[in-house]
C-alpha cells in the first residue's frame, strides 16, 4: 500500500526488542488495537524480543533491568490490591526467587483488572493479520532455527521491515 493512496487503510510499524513481561504488553496491545481498528499492523521482532514469537511463551517480569519500576506496586490477589509490596532493587536482585515471585503477582494483578494474557494477544494479533516478522540477524546471532517459532510468523531482515515501515503512518519503537 502507499499513502498516496487515500482510500488505504493506516499502517502500522512496530519493532519489538525486549523480551520482558513488562515490555511483551505495548507491542501486542498497539498491534491489536490498531488491527482491531481496520489497520494493517506489521511487527518487527529483534533480539531479545524474538522470543515472544516462540510457541511457549515464558516472559518474566525483571524488576531489576527496570529502575523506572515503582518502589511500591500493587500486585496480587484481590484484597491484597490496597498492600504496596515495597520493592527495592537491591531487595530484586539478591533474594532468589524473587523474579518468580513478581511475575506471578503482575500476571495475577493483569488478570484481576481484566487485561489480556500475552499469550492471549498473540492470538488476537494472529486473527487481527498482523504482520510479525522474526529477526533473521537475531535468529543467526542467538542460535535459533525457524521452527523454533510460530508457524504464523515470517522471518526477514532489517530490509524486509523497513521496505514495509516506509510506508506506515506510524512507526513505533518498543
Amino acid at each position: 500500500m502507499s499513502k498516496s493512496d487515500p482510500n488505504a487503510p493506516k499502517r502500522l510499524a512496530l519493532i519489538a526488542s525486549k523480551g520482558t513481561l513488562d515490555w511483551a504488553y505495548p507491542p501486542f496491545i498497539l498491534a491489536t488495537a490498531a488491527g482491531a481498528m481496520g489497520w494493517e499492523v506489521g511487527v518487527f521482532f529483534t533480539f531479545y524480543g524474538l522470543t515472544l514469537l516462540k510457541p511457549d511463551l515464558s516472559a518474566s517480569v525483571s524488576p531489576l533491568g527496570n529502575p523506572a519500576m515503582p518502589m511500591k506496586m500493587p500486585f496480587g490477589p484481590e484484597g491484597f490490591q490496597n498492600i504496596a509490596w515495597p520493592m527495592p532493587n537491591l531487595l530484586m536482585a539478591n533474594v532468589p526467587g524473587f523474579e518468580a515471585l513478581a511475575t506471578t503477582l503482575m500476571k495475577q494483578t493483569f488478570k484481576n483488572k481484566g487485561v489480556a494474557s500475552i499469550e492471549e494477544l498473540r492470538d488476537m494479533a494472529i486473527e487481527l493479520d498482523v504482520r510479525m516478522i522474526g529477526c533473521q540477524m537475531t535468529m543467526d546471532v542467538f542460535g535459533f532455527k525457524r521452527e523454533d517459532f510460530i508457524k504464523e510468523c515470517e522471518i526477514g531482515g532489517a530490509a524486509t521491515f523497513l521496505e514495509y515501515a516506509a510506508d506506515a503512518d506510524v512507526q513505533l519503537f518498543v
